[in-house]
């Protein structure tokens, strides 16, 4: 089951994923997992939150 509340730590304005606190920019899941896709990440743009899910 989904935690529906907005976790105060982790912000977000990522509307279209499943885990966006509808009314809030935030993240309702207790942790999120950041990773990459370069080998060796130098900015900001460089790096992905994993644990995103589109809506569908």
């Amino acid at each position: 089951m989904m935690n529906q509340e907005k976790n105060d730590s982790i912000q977000c304005s990522i509307h279209n994923c499943v885990h966006h606190a509808e009314n809030v920019d935030y993240c309702t899941l207790d942790r999120i997992h950041v990773g990459t896709h370069e080998l060796n990440p130098t900015k900001k743009e460089c790096t992905d939150c994993d644990s995103f899910q589109c809506k569908m």
